[in-house]
């Protein structure tokens, strides 16, 4: 059996083709179904809600110091100084956000921004160690506050990235569990903080 090159050369042609075929042909079929058919995947991952655009925090003022929101992830509340139910409940679940992070607590830094009333900061680091307490007062205390949404301000806590910029917003009305999920993902595929 005596075969051409001819033929040798179609053959392979057709088995070359053949796996190509095999490889581009699932990859053609998912791309036109996700941006030909607009089919879209209907679940989301996060628990909190994302602030789009993020909102750059201001840098360093006389309020708080140049790494206040720099450098670590930074779970915030902003509430009045005197720090009502709603504001221990939020201070209490960062805690315990905070201390489930394990070994990822270093990475992480807890902030009461305090709005009106100057708070009771002794007793709120007697209960709460490691929170930093920031009174926003002044131009540059309403400039940092327009910076958190106003709208169920006092049921949130917001999550800062390392590079200052309001990025999600959790409910603290909700599963708590759901703010830790969110930030261990956050801190498992962040390079920084």
């Amino acid at each position: 059996m005596n075969i051409s090159p001819q033929e040798v050369r179609a053959r392979n042609l057709r088995t070359v083709a053949l796996l190509g075929a095999l490889f581009l042909i699932p990859l053609v079929a998912a791309f036109c179904m996700y941006y030909g058919a607009s089919w879209r995947p209907a679940q989301h991952t996060n628990h909190g809600e994302l602030i789009l655009p993020v909102r750059q925090l201001p840098r360093a003022s006389a309020l708080y110091g140049a790494k206040t929101f720099t450098h670590r992830w930074s779970l915030v509340y902003v509430g009045s100084g005197a720090c009502d139910d709603a504001c221990a409940s939020a201070l209490y679940v960062m805690r315990q956000t905070h201390l489930a992070l394990n070994n990822d607590m270093e990475r992480v830094q807890r902030v009461f921004v305090a709005s009106g009333d100057p708070p009771a900061r002794e007793s709120l680091l007697r209960e709460y160690p490691g929170l930093v307490v920031i009174q926003a007062r002044g131009l540059e205390g309403e400039e940092l506050l327009r910076q958190f949404p106003a709208d169920e301000r006092a049921q949130a806590i917001f999550i800062v990235d390392p590079l200052g910029n309001l990025m999600m917003r959790f409910d603290t009305r909700t599963d708590p569990k759901g703010l830790r999920e969110d930030l261990l993902r956050l801190l498992k595929l962040s390079n920084i903080g």
